[in-house]
């Protein structure tokens, strides 16, 4: 196997970063679930801050997402106006992309505001070119 190359491990990073770092499969590894509750974005109307908690479940092919670059790249979004349901487009098309996944299922649930909470579900499946949610 040819030596890892990760744009963000084991470096100090100041700034988010689109790029999703990746790593080969363990064997018997068959879903991976990573959560994050700390993931900000804008409005894209009103410019003010929404809050949300992205669930990022996938079935590894051959790669898995290194997690301190999920870290940069979900707080990549915290200057973007996008709304809820976008956001989980994104993200799914963008894990899809980076680690080839069986599928994945990305769930963002925006915390309330104005006394309404949105949950939005995307999917994309291997050989898929469009998400489902």
């Amino acid at each position: 196997m040819s030596e890892l190359k990760f744009a963000a491990l084991g470096k100090t990073v100041r700034n988010p970063s689109k790029s999703l770092d990746v790593f080969p499969k363990p064997a018997g590894v068959v879903t991976v679930v990573m959560e994050s509750d700390e993931v900000t974005s804008l409005c894209p109307v009103t410019g003010q801050p929404d809050w949300e908690t992205v669930t990022i479940e996938y079935a590894p092919k051959d790669l898995c997402i290194e997690s301190k670059s999920l870290k940069l790249y979900l707080w990549s979004f915290r200057e973007e106006g996008v709304f809820c349901e976008a956001l989980a487009s994104q993200i799914a098309k963008d894990i899809a992309e980076a680690c080839h996944p069986l599928w994945v299922e990305v769930i963002v649930t925006q915390k309330p505001r104005g006394g309404i909470k949105i949950v939005a579900k995307s999917r994309v499946d291997e050989g898929s070119d469009s998400t489902e949610g």
